[in-house]
């Protein structure tokens, strides 16, 4: 027998609710999800993809959408924005109520013209910063603010000579918008950008932007990109003996990048992270979102898998979806689910408290931010900061 006392939180009201629904479940409620699984953003999307899995079973075995499977369906954009519009457009012929990708800025950015009006978008990167009031939605504290997490952290261990090595692309644009908004705060008056370099995301050498950082006497470097061009900057920095902290994009942030890049990562690599990394002993959070981290770790090993970046980016943003469709119905519309996330309040994630609200077409803020560092011994990802990027030791 169910013993109702046991379940607490969203994902237990969700729980619930399907229970009392239906005894059996009907045909599969597919929802589109158009995300990287080849290419350079591949490492994301299939990270991504193992997430949304994992809680598509956990839902499921739960009484899934008022008796129907959840069941994702996934588009390769192949990290393509053109691929990811012409994916997109397809999907659009089955009028769809929401559609959840993709994992890199670009290819979120290239979509959302294609769904101004609806479905709802709900884009798996943080880089994404939609247009108030819209069908756009970004998964997590937006990247400014992770950007914001990561120089005060730099600020508050004394580091502050910041260089920047930043990729023309989309992910670089957004990472020099956001540096320069963020070094303009108060807070951050006796930063100095004492270096400001970029590349094109295809080159196979920055041989020559890093020796001006060299020269520069930078004490932390910011590179705000995702995937391939990062590893040419860890490259370039350990060739030419560039021993400083170094912080890329928390898209980076997944144990694929970490194996694959174990020869050369760099000795003081920074990690800006949502809350959902493993932190027993240092600190508690929230009680509710503890239960909803440990619910997802408990997914997560059951399928002997690991939660990195890819989850942090794609479980709550999933989560929210499918709790929405349940209060409007799966036949709802693609307004009303607009209309269910724009006011949703007081929903306990893996990376926080949600107030879409107070953080419009996000629900996070600042505090929602950490910066973490790789431990290849123990393969894990370990918080240097509390909340909001105040170091845990000075």
């Amino acid at each position: 027998m169910l013993n109702r006392s046991n379940f607490r939180g969203p994902l237990a009201a969700l729980v619930l609710a399907a229970l009392a629904s239906s005894p059996a479940l009907a045909a599969d409620y597919d929802l589109h999800v158009i995300i990287p699984t080849s290419g350079g953003g591949a490492f994301a999307g299939k990270g991504q993809q193992d997430s949304l899995d994992a809680l598509a079973n956990v839902v499921n075995k739960a009484g899934g959408l008022r008796g129907q499977n959840v069941k994702f369906v996934y588009h390769d954009d192949q990290t393509s924005p053109q691929i990811a519009v012409q994916l997109a457009n397809e999907v659009l012929g089955s009028k769809p109520r929401v559609v959840l990708g993709s994992s890199l800025v670009a290819m979120c950015r290239a979509m959302v013209p294609l769904m101004k009006n609806g479905p709802v978008l709900f884009c798996l990167s943080p880089g994404l910063h939609p247009a108030l009031g819209g069908y756009a939605f970004s998964s997590g504290g937006s990247s400014t603010e992770q950007i914001a997490a990561t120089i005060r952290y730099y600020r508050e261990k004394g580091w502050t000579k910041l260089a920047t090595m930043q990729t023309t692309d989309a992910s670089g644009q957004d990472g020099d918008e956001g540096i320069k908004s963020v070094l303009a705060r108060p807070e951050n008056a006796n930063m100095q950008l004492v270096a400001a370099e970029h590349f094109n995301p295809t080159d196979l050498s920055v041989s020559a932007q890093i020796e001006r950082i060299k020269q520069s006497g930078a004490q932390a470097l910011l590179t705000w990109s995702t995937g391939s061009p990062v590893a040419t900057v860890f490259k370039g920095a350990i060739q030419a003996g560039l021993d400083i902290p170094i912080a890329p994009t928390s898209g980076n942030q997944t144990y694929a990048q970490m194996t694959q890049w174990a020869d050369f990562l760099p000795k003081q690599l920074i990690l800006p992270s949502g809350l959902f990394p493993r932190h027993d002993g240092l600190l508690t959070l929230d009680p509710r979102v503890e239960k909803a981290q440990r619910d997802l770790h408990a997914a997560f090993e059951e399928r002997g898998l690991h939660a990195d970046n890819s989850v942090s980016n794609s479980w709550d943003a999933g989560l929210i979806v499918i709790e929405g469709l349940r209060k409007i119905g799966p036949d709802g519309t693609a307004e009303q689910l607009r209309d269910y996330i724009a006011n949703l309040q007081d929903f306990a994630g893996i990376n926080g408290i949600y107030d879409f609200k107070k953080y419009p077409e996000r629900g996070l803020g600042q505090e929602a931010a950490i910066v973490t560092r790789y431990d290849p011994a123990s393969k894990t990802f370990v918080w240097l900061s509390k909340p909001g990027g105040e170091p845990l030791q000075k």
